[in-house]
């Protein structure tokens, strides 16, 4: 009887862990396509935090202050361009531990940028601290389950 429990509480144990780790993928994935859709006027005005292209851009240039103009725009774009990427990298399953750790970064460098310009309650109040240290530890999730990799990646024999 000890063995039966113990089986089931080890496959209750993964199973935990995959949960954990889709919730993590697709939480981390759709917050960036999220914010994405709203640089683009996606989202209904309501609930849009820019709402446009250029509202972002002017946002992007609140929290860089250290950059001059002139790099705003391109700073948005490569922004914008590692969101895109990253979510359909986390939400397909490829190479999901790397690019967890990209986003865990970019998401950092996002909050350490709102600390230093426009003080710490708003990265604190927009989570993005929390956001990043979510996309750290899903890096160190190492299972795989329904990933791509999976299916591209020859399985380690033991």
């Amino acid at each position: 009887m000890d063995t039966m429990k113990g089986i089931r509480k080890n496959y209750t144990q993964q199973m935990s862990k995959k949960i954990i780790k889709i919730f993590l993928r697709l939480a981390i994935a759709t917050s960036f396509l999220s914010a994405v859709a709203d640089r683009f006027g996606l989202w209904n005005k309501d609930v849009s935090v820019w709402g446009n292209w250029n509202s972002f851009l002017e946002y992007t240039q609140l929290i860089n202050p250290w950059f001059p103009n002139f790099l705003i725009p391109a700073i948005g774009i490569i922004a914008t361009t590692a969101e895109i990427f990253f979510a359909i990298c986390l939400l397909i399953g490829f190479k999901t531990a790397l690019f967890a750790k990209l986003s865990g970064f970019l998401l950092l460098i996002f909050a350490l940028s709102m600390t230093f310009s426009t003080g710490i309650k708003g990265a604190f109040d927009y989570s993005v601290f929390t956001a990043s240290a979510g996309a750290f530890a899903l890096s160190l999730l190492s299972e795989k389950y329904l990933e791509l990799d999976n299916l591209i990646l020859p399985r380690k024999t033991k």
